[in-house]
């Protein structure tokens, strides 16, 4: 895996990044702790331990790149630019909801901030992500689309499909996967015949790939960042792998029994947010304007979880908006 690139980040700007993955840690909790409660509608796959990815990239990436993501999707979602309260108003099938009820968990979108979904088709996004590379090419806008997937993504054809189209086209697109060891509940390594599914396989596509420390969020940073500049200046998609870990089951029905005996703890040695705070640490920065910051994230988390149980349900008028082109089903018949 990748150290550090050499590339230096401001104490105030790594706070800030800090405080992000703060705020999206004490969601996922809040969304885990509102299922069992039973107040979070249909099932959830929560990404905690996963921040630093979605928050670094994000980082490096420009307000009007386009970013697709899985069905575990929520860090991606926030760290785009929706709220907690859009995000659990969603789950919780509020009104308020990011996508007013119609997307759930797995279908978080918010298209103001370029957060083009969540998809519940593994790997069903990468082509989509490729087309718009496409499209941004040929409007000469200078966007980057960027696909983030699973371990497990990497054997479904369109990821394969994905990744031959945009080496052939020189597309403006980066393919980022989480690697947190399980597709659902198999190791990847024991159905993968490399060791790294996406780096490994990129140069067959002569694509240029990174393993990274996918909880250090400056690293994250740093990768995104210059391989979002060789996108803009027409050298085409890289492949970063980024190493991380699952605090949780796949899935809100999963107890995560099949992990071995201290994997979590051992992972939990190299959490995203301990990690940042290293780092800030040796900045400089006094342990204490880094408890504010985790009050602070504690605070706001704390603010949307009532604002979401206090929303109202959704408006039956809305049910076709936003489906249809016209906002309605009528041009059909």
């Amino acid at each position: 895996m990748t150290a550090d690139l050499g590339v230096s980040i401001a104490p105030d700007v790594l706070l800030g990044l800090f405080e992000q993955m703060a705020v999206i840690r004490g969601t996922e909790k809040a969304a885990h702790d509102l299922f069992l409660a039973g107040l979070v509608k249909g099932t959830t796959h929560l990404a905690a331990g996963h921040e630093a990815v979605a928050v670094g990239a994000s980082a490096a990436l420009r307000p009007d790149d386009y970013v697709f993501a899985t069905y575990r999707g929520h860090h991606h979602a926030m760290a785009r630019g929706a709220t907690p309260a859009e995000c659990l108003g969603e789950l919780m099938s509020k009104g308020t909801g990011l996508n007013k009820a119609k997307g759930g968990s797995m279908h978080l979108t918010k298209a103001s901030a370029s957060m083009l979904g969540s998809y519940a088709i593994v790997g069903a996004h990468l082509p989509i992500a490729a087309g718009a590379a496409w499209s941004a090419r040929l409007r000469g806008t200078g966007q980057v689309a960027v696909a983030f997937f699973g371990d497990g993504a990497t054997n479904i054809g369109a990821f394969h499909e994905a990744l031959n189209l945009a080496a052939v086209w020189s597309l403006p697109v980066l393919f980022i996967c989480e690697n947190n060891l399980y597709m659902e509940y198999t190791p990847i390594g024991s159905v993968t015949a490399v060791e790294h599914p996406a780096a490994d396989r990129a140069p067959a596509y002569r694509l240029p790939s990174q393993v990274i420390d996918g909880n250090d969020v400056v690293v994250v940073a740093q990768t995104v960042g210059l391989a979002a500049e060789r996108a803009r200046a027409g050298e085409g998609p890289t492949v970063i792998e980024a190493m991380t870990y699952r605090h949780f089951g796949h899935s809100r029905t999963d107890p995560a029994t099949y992990r071995p005996d201290g994997e979590l703890d051992e992972w939990l040695t190299r959490d995203p947010l301990d990690v940042a705070r290293a780092r800030l640490a040796g900045l400089g920065v006094p342990a204490e304007d880094v408890d504010a910051a985790a009050r602070r994230a504690a605070a706001t988390v704390a603010d949307a979880v009532e604002a979401a149980k206090a929303a109202p349900g959704p408006d039956p008028a809305e049910a076709f908006r936003d489906v249809w082109q016209d906002g309605g089903a009528a041009w059909r018949t």
